[in-house]
């Protein structure tokens, strides 16, 4: 089979497409035909050694697929703990989901992985209560498009989102933002960040964020939190370490600073069924709406790390393995 392989960490360079050994199925798996393979940002730190769990070479990357049994079978989307950046995979068939027909590829991949994560975000970690305020941190991404989405769906008083363009900032109001603020406010004072985000909001403090950068970002926005306020952290996009969180800060603001990983949930498959249970049907019917950030073939798999880094997408990114 054709798979992008990394034999030594570092950037999009290190991703090269090598011809592999089919993989063999261990107990309980089973082998898979891939149609389509989904692109994460937490891929790009996959690549570099730089993500939550420590990597092993050689690997490949990849952690959502959208294909059929070998041996026949109904389309489904599923997600990996690596392996996802090919032709075939082994993998076990309880992390699996059909697809509606009138389901894409593309849209499978965006809610399989991204999708889950922002219904976890704000049903599992922020316990979204009706008419509380959302911000909504790279709100035109995978995660945030889907997630403006969630929130005005479950009734949020008011979502806010950010996004580093113009172009980004229509996007996600088309989604249905409130307002949209610019990220770039941050770098050179969070401060203006916070009160930025304080006056989308009517000059009232947020009840929720949604965090994936770090640095001035997570400054800006942990600032701009009422009492009672829960930032949900599942992302450092920035790049940058972040700062001990101050408990006696927290205690003082009755602030709440909450950490999310969806691989923890690969261990109670019951989590994900609860959402994919949802998300899915929303989806057929056109009630949510993912957005396609572009389809580039397996052999373009470089570049498409590339424009990701380089916040050229907006929304789902995906592979072609045929191609």
């Amino acid at each position: 089979m054709r798979a992008v392989q990394i034999t030594r960490f570092g950037g999009p360079e290190v991703m090269d497409v090598v011809d592999l050994p089919d993989p063999v199925p261990g107990d309980g798996e089973q082998l898979f035909d891939i149609s389509s393979s989904g692109v994460n940002f937490a891929d790009t730190h996959q690549t570099e050694d730089s993500y939550l769990a420590p990597q092993t070479l050689p690997l490949i990357p990849g952690a959502e697929f959208v294909g059929t049994a070998s041996d026949g079978g109904p389309r489904v989307v599923g997600l990996l703990a690596g392996g996802g950046y090919a032709q075939k995979v082994a993998t076990d068939p309880r992390l699996t989901w059909p697809v509606p027909d009138a389901v894409t590829d593309e849209q499978a991949l965006a809610v399989v992985l991204q999708g889950t994560t922002a219904w976890h975000l704000l049903r599992t970690s922020a316990h979204l209560a009706e008419g509380e305020s959302v911000v909504v941190i790279a709100g035109a991404g995978g995660v945030g498009s889907l997630a403006v989405q969630l929130a005005k769906r479950w009734g949020a008083g008011r979502v806010i989102a950010t996004a580093s363009s113009a172009e980004k900032r229509e996007l996600a109001e088309s989604l249905g933002a409130d307002a949209t603020v610019d990220p770039a406010l941050a770098d050179d004072d969070p401060k203006s960040f916070t009160a930025a985000l304080r006056e989308a909001n009517g000059g009232k403090r947020v009840d929720v964020v949604l965090e994936m950068t770090g640095g001035h970002v997570l400054d800006g926005s942990l600032s701009a939190l009422a009492p009672f306020g829960r930032l949900v952290a599942y992302g450092m996009a920035g790049r940058e370490a972040p700062k001990p969180i101050n408990v006696q800060s927290l205690m003082g603001t009755s602030r709440a600073v909450i950490g999310f990983w969806l691989a923890h949930c690969f261990g109670r498959p019951e989590m994900l069924d609860q959402a994919m249970g949802e998300l899915l049907p929303l989806v057929a019917e056109g009630a949510l709406r993912p957005v396609s950030g572009g389809r580039y073939p397996l052999t373009a798999v470089r570049e498409a790390h590339q424009d990701l880094r380089a916040r050229r997408t907006s929304g789902k990114l995906t592979l072609d393995p045929t191609r």
